[in-house]
């Protein structure tokens, strides 16, 4: 599979294109970014994996570098810095993913949209609008990532019952935002069982596990290792499905019917062409319910942040 990082020499960029390189799945790499690209595409190009990796710099070679491409990870933009939401970010990264998204439509107009830049929320609508604009929308194929969520969900839920993180399971719904981040605690598999307030303290921590890196590097960015690991998690899940393995599953942020917002992130059955069937919320237990009702004003704001910004681009 041919693939493209637009945001390749930043923070999450650079891990990112090192896990990507370093997969089987991935025949063709390109790197792209507004500087250094070059010089990560060159360090990249020695490691003895089969997926060629070039490097492409400035809006000029934008185009040359989406030619073709089927699948597109956008981890562009600016990080947070501490005491910033996700929101906070929403001025520059709107215009970085709408500028993104509008190459993609022009120049790989089927391939399928990965995008990671907060404030997702809000970022995943600005591409669909963008899409929509270039009339080559297809609610299937775009993407907004959420898996950090769902790989600190399931470390936690291990750290506190002594179990190995990578058999764990947990579902994780609505939006990747603080409180429209909700865990599916009672969907775990296996199944686990904790005291209210424990439970409440954990679903806390969940949605503010990003806050935590952000002041743990107090001042030098955001979650960039554990995001990179998240962004390759689920670019390989939709790799596998693309190339015909069944039965994968993976949540995110998509145009949904599911709930009353537009946008919502459930856990989805990929296939060759996106997404192939929302499994939606399932059962859900009293407590997940009040979250998910808690949520809903603000990521319908979010959402129509997002749609209003590409409403009024000049």
């Amino acid at each position: 599979m041919s693939q493209i990082l637009l945001g390749a020499a930043g923070g999450i960029g650079q891990p990112l294109s090192l896990l990507l390189k370093n997969s089987p799945l991935v025949s063709q790499l390109t790197l792209y970014d507004i500087a250094h690209t070059p010089g990560v595409a060159a360090d990249l190009s020695h490691i003895e994996t089969r997926a060629q990796v070039t490097g492409h710099i400035g809006p000029d070679q934008l185009g040359a570098a989406l030619k073709g491409c089927e699948v597109v990870v956008i981890p562009a933009g600016v990080p947070r810095k501490p005491g910033m939401t996700r929101d906070d970010l929403f001025n520059t990264n709107a215009s970085i993913v709408a500028t993104l998204t509008d190459a993609c439509a022009r120049n790989c107009p089927e391939a399928m949209l990965c995008i990671i830049s907060n404030p997702v929320n809000s970022t995943v609508p600005i591409a669909s609008e963008v899409l929509k604009k270039h009339g080559v929308y297809n609610p299937n194929r775009v993407f907004g990532v959420t898996t950090l969520d769902i790989v600190r969900a399931n470390t936690f839920v291990a750290e506190l019952k002594g179990l190995d993180p990578a058999r764990v399971n947990v579902p994780v719904v609505g939006g990747h935002a603080g409180k429209t981040i909700i865990p599916l605690i009672s969907q775990c598999t296996p199944k686990v069982e904790f005291p209210v307030d424990t439970l409440t303290a954990l679903t806390g921590r969940i949605q503010e596990a990003g806050t935590e890196v952000v002041k743990a590097k107090a001042g030098a960015g955001s979650a960039t290792l554990s995001m990179a690991y998240a962004g390759a998690r689920f670019t390989f899940s939709l790799l596998d499905a693309m190339n015909g393995k069944e039965g994968v599953v993976e949540c995110s942020f998509v145009r949904s019917e599911e709930t009353e917002c537009k946008y919502f992130s459930t856990p989805l059955l990929l296939g060759k062409h996106g997404i192939e069937k929302n499994l939606g919320l399932g059962k859900l237990s009293a407590f997940e319910e009040k979250l998910v009702a808690d949520a809903m004003g603000e990521l319908k704001g979010s959402i129509k942040k997002g749609e209003d910004f590409v409403l009024n681009m000049k």
